[in-house]
């Protein structure tokens, strides 16, 4: 069946575009009787998503795909393809923000092209994300460099989100969903017409914040091999807040030597460069990847964090392969990634006079097999193995001739490892044209350690945890046992229901687990959540097990796009949930237990949470007029609730219920959209981390299209009304002043928002 499905797919794409992917799979041959019966649905859903005059009538973004997990995206959440993601590229150099119109999906603040997402409340490493199949590993205290921020948006071809239960073989040690981001696939020449040469070039241009940026690309192919090179470069200045930025504790309006009125300090970045070289060989049923890339950051601010990225190089080799036999479908891929990686203190900072620079080198590789074979008409059964390992080192220069900070290299992590290997089973069953079930069993070691540390000096402040933690035994070994149960009703072409229940699992990172410092300073620069406090690891954490139950209906009108309506309700209790808890031994006790209103002091901590909520999304072709086109009405709904079940506390960085209108009207090659995005109040908040409240805000954003032959002009203007509006999880604002200690900046301020931009952008393919 996955042939047969793989067959109607590429063989509607015309010989003349013709795409291939290591993961989307190679053209099928010699299929069977049955492909008949699947050219006539996949008729009836090409129709249905592209219906003249009505083609902006899909479901908000969100396409259920069914098909292999990892080669068609069964039982993920939402497909996003280039055609959803083109109009949003205009307005971000950030990838995670592509995701932002997918039910669920919410990002965490960071810097200009680091956000970090979140799908039903969990995020960050608890999420597996994959660009180009690779597993990238954040190498910055702040996870400053996150996976996504290592493929630019103009490379993004496709994203598939698994939201809450993921198959097994969507991967392991994560307890969040999945998301996978794909760049373009290799095309090749059609037999007979020689070599195919091809390309694209494009610029943005985005008023607040003076960003602007370009991409480029050439490609040239033969039948069986085809070469590329990728470009693109972007920056920003500081972006300035809707309004006046009016910040408790700092004045009023903020002002100073370097910032004018409402500019967000430490918000900018430049010289973003990433570059793709790329070699694909195709012969029959099998074809062979290898791409090289290489991304340098001159510079990037980070309004919620103490420090700023003053440098990053990560270099990727990744090699792919995938092939069709008789028995099925084989995929094979081996990466390495190196990345180096500088933090110190931006132009909008100032501390004591002098910096404080922070390095980190890191090396992860990682290696994955997969087959899947047809055993019937009705039973598919997939096999894999995968392995990675990750090396870290991470220290922190001398500063000065004496004092604290002087004289030897300050050891946060030292020799750190990270190794994981895994293997599953999978076993999709297509009982009739109404039920499907999915079955995995999953199985991980991960093995964690690191080396002895040392203080800025061998005496003084730093010599007793550094005593301590290097009389540890620091070396641990966590064994994983996934589970996923899916299940889909379709009993006709107007609904389709899902249900799944997983038991996932997820070993503590090294920053978890290895930061030892309880000294403010050295504390405050370990920290990932941008909240604005310390932390301090704790090599004793468990693994967090979450299990979850999702279910979702999907109901459609029987005349194709006309409106469509889905709803999903989520529910995961986690055992053993790393959160946090105020530090009350070495240097960080004090009023530190009980301070509010401030600042403070957090160890990593296992304990026990709960989440639930619910995700709505749905259209309605509104109708069609001559001479305008049609219009179409979009809308989503989405609320979590997270609970720490042990404290009775509410889990950090919670999205407050949140809802998104659209009216989109399409004619001929124009797509022209208002969007009103509207949050509801921040109120339940972590007192552990004296977090802080948000108000409620409504948005309105306008944006246009026009494609027209091998041309495409996008045009925007976010936050019409200039409102001003507190990020729900924007962070601590900590853009500027002295970030070196607890009551170096005020505590009570929230990163706010952008401000009105306009915004262009334009993309030629030659």
């Amino acid at each position: 069946m996955t042939r047969l499905r793989r067959a109607v797919r590429e063989g509607a794409r015309g010989a003349n575009d013709m795409r291939f992917s290591a993961d989307s799979g190679l053209p099928a041959r010699r299929c069977a009787a049955p492909l008949a019966a699947l050219i006539a649905f996949v008729g009836q859903t090409s129709a249905w998503a592209a219906e003249p005059g009505s083609a902006s009538a899909t479901p908000l973004a969100t396409v259920i795909v069914t098909g292999a997990p990892g080669d068609d995206a069964s039982f993920a959440g939402a497909a996003l393809d280039d055609a959803d993601l083109a109009v949003r590229r205009a307005g971000t150099s950030d990838t995670a923000r592509l995701l932002e119109d997918v039910p669920g999906v919410n990002v965490y603040g960071a810097g200009g092209i680091s956000a970090l997402p979140s799908i039903r409340g969990l995020a960050d490493e608890r999420l597996r994300i994959q660009v180009d199949g690779m597993d990238l590993m954040s190498a910055c205290p702040n996870h400053m460099n996150s996976p996504l921020s290592y493929i630019n948006p103009t490379r993004v071809d496709r994203i598939v989100v698994y939201a809450g239960v993921a198959p097994v073989s969507a991967g392991g040690d994560s307890i969040g969903g999945a998301i996978q981001v794909e760049s373009t696939p290799p095309k090749f020449a059609r037999a007979g017409e020689g070599l195919l040469a091809e390309g694209q070039i494009g610029a943005f241009y985005r008023s607040n914040g003076d960003a602007r940026g370009y991409n480029f690309g050439v490609a040239l192919a033969g039948e069986h091999m085809r070469l590329s090179y990728d470009e693109s470069n972007a920056r920003s200045d500081n972006y300035h807040a809707g309004d006046s930025f009016k910040a408790p504790g700092l004045g009023g309006v903020i002002k100073g030597n370097w910032l004018d009125g409402d500019e967000v300090g430490s918000s900018n970045f430049r010289n973003s460069r990433n570059r793709d070289l790329g070699l694909a060989l195709q012969f029959d049923d099998h074809l062979l990847q290898l791409n090289v890339s290489r991304q340098t950051v001159g510079f990037e601010g980070f309004p919620n964090q103490r420090m700023d990225m003053t440098g990053n190089r990560n270099t990727l080799v990744n090699l792919r392969y995938a092939g069709q036999y008789a028995w099925g479908e084989l995929k094979a891929r081996a990466f390495n990634q190196n990345t180096w990686h500088r933090m110190d203190m931006g132009p909008d900072r100032f501390d004591y006079g002098f910096g404080m620079p922070m390095d980190s080198r890191a090396d992860t590789r990682g290696a994955e097999v997969q087959g899947s074979v047809a055993l019937n008409e009705r039973d598919t059964l997939r096999l894999g193995v995968d392995y990675q390992t990750y090396a870290l080192d991470d220290w922190w220069p001398p500063v000065g001739m004496g004092g604290s900070m002087c004289c030897d290299d300050f050891w946060n992590v030292r020799d750190g490892e990270r190794d994981r290997v895994g293997a599953f089973g999978e076993w999709e069953a297509r009982w009739n044209d109404a039920w499907t079930t999915l079955l995995g069993l999953r199985a991980d070691r991960v093995a964690s350690d690191a080396g002895d540390v040392q203080g800025y000096s061998a005496m003084g402040m730093w010599a007793g945890d550094a005593a301590l933690f290097n009389a540890l035994d620091r070396k641990r070994t966590d064994h994983h046992v996934d589970v996923a149960a899916l299940l889909r009703y379709a009993p006709d072409a107007v609904r389709t229901f899902e249900a799944g229940l997983a038991r996932k699992t997820r070993s503590p990172s090294l920053y978890e687990r290895y930061p030892w410092s309880t000294q403010a300073m050295a504390a405050l620069m370990n920290n990932f959540v941008g909240d604005g406090n310390g932390y301090i690891g704790n090599p004793d954490l468990e693994p967090e097990v979450a299990h979850t139950l999702s279910v979702s209906g999907d109901w459609r009108a029987p005349e194709a796009g006309r409106w469509g309506i889905k709803a999903s309700v989520h529910f995961t209790y986690v055992d053993d949930y790393i959160d946090a808890r105020r530090c009350d031994f070495g240097q960080c006790g004090g009023t530190n237990p009980t301070r509010t209103g401030s600042f403070v002091l957090l160890q990593y901590a296992n304990q026990s949470a709960r989440l639930v909520g619910f995700d709505l999304s749905g259209h309605r072709l509104l109708g069609l007029l001559d001479g305008w086109g049609s219009f179409t009405a979009k809308g989503m709904l989405s609320y979590v609730r997270g609970e720490n079940r042990d404290t009775g506390d509410n889990l950090y960085n919670i999205m407050p219920l949140n809802a998104k209108l659209t009216l989109e009207q399409r004619q001929g090659g124009w797509t022209n959209a208002a969007e009103v995005v509207a949050v509801a109040a921040k109120s339940k908040l972590s007192w552990v981390r004296n977090e802080m409240p948000t108000g409620g805000y409504a948005l309105l954003n306008l944006r246009s299209g026009y494609e027209w032959k091998r041309l495409r002009v996008d045009l925007g203007i976010e936050n019409v009304f200039d409102r001003f509006y507190l990020q729900p999880l924007g962070g601590a604002y900590l853009g500027q002043g002295m970030s070196m200690t607890t009551g170096g900046i005020p505590w009570g301020t929230v990163v706010p928002g952008r401000g009105r931009s306009f915004d262009v952008a334009l993309n030629l393919r030659f």
